[in-house]
């Protein structure tokens, strides 16, 4: 293919575009983050017990998933003059940011007797705009660039700022706020609030920013406008082997890697078993540049080379092969020597172990947004129609219900060795249970997530060529669209 016919065929982004619109999965993370907490708010100051709180969780996490197609409807039937994912983006993050400061700060002020019903109608309303502001980074992404070498590099930019992120929030809970505050208090809730709320809007205006320019209509799929009925869904469920698969390993995934990092578990491991927690927050930091080169070498050369399901590929064995190799290493070792100022033998295997193995399921976990993006442009091209919002919430759908089982096995699981009316805490003496149940969750579980991965890709059909011959064909769609217009 020359030169010419390249430029014909793809419309690309600028770098800063490509840099900037990736915070758009931050600005809503930092939210994710936050309510990664919230069961110690609801079980510490709400008066909600465990196994209620872990429940309640699930059942939100699924509501999330029944607004995804219907938001995504909205999205594809939306075209005016701020564009088609930017006021998405906007609402979005208004709402969160409102009703996060109204359960952090109201619900233990509600009396007990009111405070589960209080929660559950205030977390609704949370999660729609939660979920406006999501299905962008998805839907956004057909419209941002259209060239396979360019769409891996959203996700490089999208790990480095997780990678960052995700330490940065790491080391302030175990190193600073739990310290300052004592605890999870209600000031350290404070705290955790405001940073999330002026954070994610600042991230919000750079997202908009950078995909300012490409949300138009000349860039959605053919450059003309599709009809779109619910009628669609069912199709695209029956017909779209791509999206398929790729629900299938990213929900597996996600399910797997929510239990290994909910905040209990991290609790449990560094706290209990590891008996330091405060170093949960310091390897946080220290692995924030190995596991960005990773990813770079992930995202930026394997996806950009050989296509970004041998990506998904690589990522998934590299993550089996080292999370089976902690588990090991938590059984025969001494995990009460994990210390990073004395490199004893089991801080060097953990270091080791722990770099390439979240670094290559980094790769998996990340790439799946692009990779939707994919599955947007093999719909134009299978069936004619540019349904973006669709794709990526079919896609939000099944995977947000799949994964909502996480904080409910997470409460049973610990429920089972005792902890049904409080939490586990750093100062919580180590048993038999604790340490079983702590390793598994956290090494066992995602490798049967990343095996789900290597099945589903066995059967996902979008290699790097046939992405190629995908993007000429809707290129000749439009051309001729163009022709027909003028004439």
């Amino acid at each position: 293919m020359d030169n010419k016919e390249t430029k014909e065929i793809y419309h690309r982004a600028k770098w800063w575009q490509l840099a900037l619109f990736p915070l758009n999965n931050l600005a809503t993370n930092m939210y994710m983050m936050l309510m990664g907490y919230i069961s110690y708010y609801l079980v510490g100051f709400a008066g909600i017990a465990v196994v209620v709180a872990g429940t309640i969780m699930t059942a939100m996490r699924i509501w999330d998933g029944v607004t995804d197609p219907f938001i995504g409807f909205i999205v594809d039937k939306t075209n005016g003059k701020f564009g088609k994912n930017r006021p998405f983006m906007v609402l979005g993050n208004l709402i969160l940011a409102i009703m996060a400061i109204v359960i952090f700060k109201t619900t233990h002020l509600v009396p007990q007797k009111f405070s589960l019903i209080y929660f559950v109608i205030v977390y609704a309303i949370y999660i729609i705009g939660y979920t406006l502001q999501c299905v962008v980074t998805k839907s956004a992404q057909s419209c941002l660039t259209n060239d396979p070498s360019q769409r891996p590099v959203f996700s490089i930019y999208d790990g480095a700022y997780m990678s960052v992120f995700m330490a940065m929030v790491t080391y302030l809970v175990s190193n600073v706020w739990m310290k300052k505050y004592g605890g999870f208090t209600l000031e350290f809730f404070d705290s955790f609030l405001m940073f999330t709320v002026v954070g994610s809007a600042i991230l919000t205006v750079l997202a908009v920013i950078g995909i300012w320019s490409k949300d138009r209509e000349e860039f959605y799929g053919t450059g003309v406008a599709a009809k779109v009925t619910f009628k669609d869904y069912w199709d695209v469920l029956k017909n779209n082997r791509a999206i398929q698969m790729l629900v299938v390993s990213a929900s597996s995934d996600k399910l797997s890697m929510n239990i290994a990092t909910n905040s209990v578990i991290a609790v449990m491991i560094y706290g209990i078993v590891c008996g330091n927690y405060e170093i949960n927050g310091q390897l946080s930091m220290l692995l924030v540049v190995p596991n960005f080169l990773i990813m770079m070498f992930g995202c930026g050369y394997i996806a950009r080379k050989l296509g970004q399901r041998k990506a998904m590929i690589y990522g998934s064995l590299g993550g089996i092969i080292f999370n089976l190799a902690l588990f090991v290493l938590f059984i025969v070792g001494d995990p009460t020597t994990l210390n990073l100022s004395s490199m004893s033998l089991f801080t060097v295997l953990f270091l080791v172990f722990t770099i390439i193995g979240k670094g290559a399921a980094g790769v998996a976990g990340n790439i799946v947004i692009p990779m939707t993006a994919d599955c947007a442009d093999y719909e134009t091209y299978r069936s004619g129609k540019y349904v973006p919002g669709l794709m990526g919430t079919l896609f939000s759908f099944v995977d947000k219900v799949i994964s909502s089982l996480s904080t409910s096995i997470v409460a049973f699981a610990i429920a089972a060795i005792g902890f049904t009316t409080t939490q586990p805490t750093p100062e919580t003496p180590l048993t038999s249970g604790i340490f079983w149940v702590a390793i598994v969750l956290m090494f066992i579980v995602p490798i049967i997530g990343l095996v789900c991965n290597l099945i589903a890709m066995k059967y996902y059909p979008l290699t790097k060529e046939k992405m190629e011959e995908i993007q000429g064909e809707i290129a000749k769609i439009k051309a001729k669209a163009n022709e027909d217009s003028v004439a």
